[in-house]
C-alpha cells in the first residue's frame, strides 16, 4: 500500500492516497498527479489514431508554426530538448514529419509530411472528444479562471528557474 505523510499543524499524520481525498499539499506532486490522469484520459481517447496526446501536441505545433525548430518546439511546448528529440524521432520513423532545410545548416527544424497532416487531421476530433470530456466536467469557466492561475504559475515558475540559473553562473570561479 502506497503510503504518503500529510502535515498537519500537529505534526505529520501518515495516511494512504484513497484516504486523504484531495491531493498533494505539494504543488509540483499535484500538477504531475493532475497531468498523469489527465494525459491518460487524452491518451485513451486518441488510442485509435495511433498517436499519443504528446504526439499530437507536437504535430499541432509544428503544423501551427509550419515548420519548427527544436528550440521553437522546446519554447512552444515547455518540453525538454530529450524528451523533444525523442518524441520527434519515433515522429519521424513513421513518416508524420521530415527535416526541413534551414539557412543557418546547424539548426535542425521539422516539418509535417502529407502522413502527418493526415494522422493530425483524424486524430482532431479525438482530441476534441477528450477536450468536451474535460470541459464538461470541469466547467468552462472553471477552466478558464484555472488556465489564467496555471498561466501565472507557469510565468512565475520560468522567471524563479532563470534567475537561480543566473545565480549559479555568477557564483562559478572565473577562468
Amino acid at each position: 500500500m502506497f503510503f504518503m505523510s500529510s502535515v498537519t499543524r500537529g505534526g505529520a499524520k501518515l495516511t494512504t492516497g484513497q484516504e486523504r481525498g484531495r491531493l498533494s499539499p505539494c504543488v509540483c506532486n499535484t500538477l504531475r498527479m493532475v497531468t498523469r490522469v489527465v494525459t491518460q484520459l487524452y491518451d485513451d481517447c486518441l488510442r485509435p489514431s495511433g498517436l499519443r496526446v504528446t504526439q499530437f501536441s507536437i504535430l499541432a505545433a509544428i503544423a501551427r508554426l509550419g515548420e519548427a525548430s527544436l528550440k521553437q518546439l522546446e519554447d512552444e511546448l515547455a518540453i525538454d530538448q530529450t524528451t523533444l528529440t525523442r518524441s520527434l524521432s519515433l515522429l519521424e520513423r513513421g513518416g508524420a514529419i521530415e527535416r526541413a532545410s534551414h539557412p543557418d545548416g546547424r539548426i535542425k527544424a521539422m516539418r509535417l509530411t502529407a502522413r502527418g497532416r493526415r494522422a493530425l487531421t483524424e486524430a482532431w476530433p479525438m482530441w476534441a472528444q477528450a477536450q468536451g470530456k474535460v470541459l464538461r466536467a470541469l466547467g468552462t469557466k472553471a477552466w478558464a479562471d484555472a488556465q489564467r492561475q496555471l498561466t501565472r504559475l507557469h510565468h512565475v515558475a520560468v522567471r524563479k528557474r532563470r534567475l537561480g540559473r543566473e545565480r549559479r553562473r555568477s557564483s562559478l570561479p572565473k577562468v
